[in-house]
C-alpha cells in the first residue's frame, strides 16, 4: 500500500456534547481542503481508494462510527475512533461542554513503487 495523501480537520459540538456531529464535521473539514482525486491521477477507479481515518474526541464511544463512513462516497473508508480531542467547560450551559474533534484522514492505493 502507498499513502498519497493526509489531510486533516476539526469539528466542533458547541452545544450538545455530540460526539459523533463533532466528528462529522472534523471529516468533511479534512475532505473539504482538497478536491480529492488521487484516483484518477493514478489511473485508479475511485472505489480503489484505500481512506483511514482516525478520530480524536474525548469519549471515543460516544462516536457512531456508520455515520462517518457514510459521508465518503466512494472509496474504502476505514475509521478508528481514539481518545483525543477537547472537551471544554462552558460556565453556561447546563454542564455540557464544548466538543472538540480532530481527524487525521489518509488515502492510499495498493500500488508498487516506481523504481
Amino acid at each position: 500500500m502507498h499513502r498519497v495523501l493526509t489531510e486533516f480537520g476539526m469539528g466542533t459540538s458547541l452545544r450538545r456534547q455530540d460526539y459523533t456531529e463533532a466528528a462529522l464535521r472534523a471529516v468533511k473539514d479534512a475532505l473539504w481542503h482538497n478536491s480529492i482525486n488521487m484516483a484518477e491521477l493514478f489511473g485508479f477507479p475511485k472505489e480503489a481508494m484505500i481512506i483511514t481515518v482516525e478520530i480524536g474526541v474525548q469519549q471515543p464511544d460516544a462516536v457512531d462510527i456508520d455515520a462517518l463512513k457514510a459521508v465518503f462516497p466512494y472509496g474504502q473508508p476505514e475509521v478508528q475512533v481514539v481518545k483525543g480531542g477537547l472537551d471544554v467547560p462552558r460556565p453556561e450551559g447546563n454542564g455540557k461542554p464544548t466538543v472538540i474533534a480532530n481527524a487525521a484522514l489518509s488515502v492510499s492505493f495498493d500500488m508498487e513503487r516506481a523504481a
